[in-house]
């Protein structure tokens, strides 16, 4: 009998898959499930729906919900954590500000001046949930989906003694992305990946134990319109050129898509005309948070309606953990960890994203080595902005903020050391409600 808190339900898409997850194995089916938001309207929404999709699969899952988690950590044993600070008010300040002085993201969740702000925001709030861990459920699994992920868990990792991981589904969607573009069933391909969150390397590709990246060349060459599908969020069908141009040069196949990873890199987000030619001028996202009515409405329906909810089993990593500590069925993940000694070529300490192996004795990271020079030498370019911020907010140091900033591959490409400082102080002046510590 798991109890699993979601901190953060009002993501309803979102926690509706995790819910979903869970329901679809049985052994859980005595699990509580306490939902946790600190908005009323889409804490009730989720909590109903949620109970809906109990009823209608015959679980015995038990629901709880609070605007505040004290009420309910106490004897948690898995905390999963999703949560935005701001909202889309600050979120368009990480957006919008770049964009005067040049600085096109297209998600600024990750790395850049949104990224960075959305650490400034975020991490504080994971911290203190670590130190109500801590006083109600010290022995609890803390599962981060919160963005920006290697700045959140490098952070956690340095202050708490709470076990903490951070999961991404970038690892095995790419995966699915690449089954097809080798015309392959997903089932028969194979992959060893590692680095770091939103740049980690298909470092192995196997297509019925073969080398599957001949077959991906050739397939790339044949067709630059393969395309990268994003039907989580809309069916937004797009090419997926900056991967592709990355891979010629680079040698290995990254895990983010292409709109994420334009923004890692000085290369592809320099001109309009550039931004266009690669495909990348859609703010999918963006677009995303905007629809929030829309999202409460279609939850609405499916709570009166008659008709069953649609269930389907995701590929999100979390309820396969916790059905692997629980029962002992091993299972192997993609997690993000502290890097001790498992990235060789990376800085000790950091937050990397490797192969886990998962059973009831714990979760285990898998050992890699040293990643090819030059894929280590990206990911060391965004590790920089990531350990400058994780300095600025746990120091409160402003300075080291706008240092980050200023060491952002595209930013730096693009602006002077005047224009950056410029830029990130505006910044501070719109976001400050949610900066005390900082301004």
């Amino acid at each position: 009998m798991s109890k699993i808190v979601i901190i953060g339900a009002g993501s309803m898409v979102f926690t509706k898959r995790l819910i979903g997850d869970i329901l679809f194995l049985p052994e859980l089916s005595d699990s509580t499930i306490s939902l946790v938001d600190i908005n009323k309207k889409r804490l009730d929404l989720i909590s109903q729906l949620a109970r809906k999709m109990i009823k209608q699969e015959g679980r015995n899952v038990k629901i709880e919900s609070t605007t505040n988690r004290k009420d309910i950590l106490g004897g948690a044993d898995y905390v999963i954590v999703t949560i935005a600070v701001g909202g889309l008010n600050a979120y368009l300040s990480d957006i919008e500000i770049p964009d005067k002085y040049g600085i096109n993201q297209n998600l600024g969740d990750t790395l850049g001046p949104g990224g960075v702000f959305r650490g400034l925001r975020v991490t504080p709030v994971l911290l203190e949930i670590c130190k109500d861990m801590e006083e109600f459920c010290p022995k609890a699994l803390l599962i981060n989906y919160s963005n920006p992920m290697a700045i959140n868990c490098w952070a956690m990792n340095r202050t708490t003694k709470i076990r903490s991981i951070g999961l991404c589904h970038s690892v095995q969607g790419t995966a699915g992305q690449l089954a097809r573009y080798i015309g392959a069933p997903y089932k028969e391909i194979s992959y060893w990946v590692a680095g770091i969150n939103h740049m980690a390397w298909f470092l192995k590709l196997r297509w019925k134990n073969e080398d599957a990246y001949p077959i991906l060349r050739r397939k790339i060459k044949e067709n630059l319109n393969l395309w990268d599908v994003l039907g989580e969020y809309g069916g937004v069908d797009l090419k997926d050129k900056v991967r592709f141009k990355v891979f010629e040069y680079f040698g290995y196949f990254v895990t983010e898509s292409s709109f994420h990873m334009s923004e890692y890199v000085p290369y592809f987000r320099k001109t309009k005309k550039q931004i266009k030619e690669f495909c990348i001028s859609e703010r999918w996202w963006l677009e995303h948070e905007r629809s929030g009515e829309s999202y409460f409405k279609e939850i609405e329906k499916q709570i009166s309606s008659k008709e069953k909810i649609k269930i389907e089993r995701t590929s999100e990593y979390a309820s396969y953990i916790i059905h692997s500590l629980e029962t002992g069925t091993p299972y192997r993940i993609n997690a993000n960890v502290e890097n001790k000694g498992l990235i060789t070529n990376l800085p000790e300490g950091c937050c990397v994203e490797v192969p886990c192996l998962v059973d009831s004795a714990g979760i285990h990271p898998c050992y890699i080595g040293d990643l090819p020079p030059q894929c280590a030498a990206l990911n060391r370019t965004n590790i920089n902005v990531q350990e400058l911020a994780v300095k600025a907010i746990l120091g409160k140091d402003k300075k080291s903020a706008i240092q980050a900033i200023m060491l952002d591959p595209l930013t730096s490409s693009l602006l002077t050391l005047d224009e950056i400082y410029k830029m990130v102080e505006e910044m501070f002046k719109k976001e400050k409600e949610y900066l005390p510590h900082l301004v």
